[in-house]
């Protein structure tokens, strides 16, 4: 059973920044895809960031380029969110998923993903 701990979440300022973390743990083989994805209560969850195995480097929705960086600490099994220039817009709960078999397919795509943190709210005002 793996599970994925988010961590790094709080309220700030706009303007400001925040490194979230999500840590994995359990028996854990490979792993093929990470992703961010955020939820504003009553509203589905979107893909924030991901890096997909199938491709060369990271992806990121519109509204977070040039201001979020994912990264991975293969080592450490842990998974990073750095997120310059907040605004309120980016308030939501911010969730961990990776996802452990080959997938071919839109790196935004919730079923691409097996395991999923409970998240790390992050509020911006």
């Amino acid at each position: 059973h793996v599970q994925l701990v988010e961590s790094g979440g709080g309220s700030v300022q706009a303007g400001e920044s925040l490194r979230l973390s999500c840590a994995a743990s359990g028996r854990i083989y490979s792993v093929y895809d990470v992703a961010w994805f955020r939820q504003i209560s009553g509203k589905e969850r979107g893909a924030v960031a991901a890096l997909p195995a199938s491709a060369s480097g990271a992806s990121y929705a519109d509204s977070v380029k040039g201001r979020f960086t994912i990264s991975q600490d293969n080592a450490k099994r842990m998974v990073y969110l750095q997120m310059n220039n907040l605004t309120p817009e980016d308030s939501a709960l911010y969730i961990c998923a990776q996802g452990f078999q080959p997938y071919i397919g839109p790196w935004n795509f919730p079923g691409r993903y097996n395991f999923w943190g409970s998240g790390t709210q992050v509020t911006v005002s």
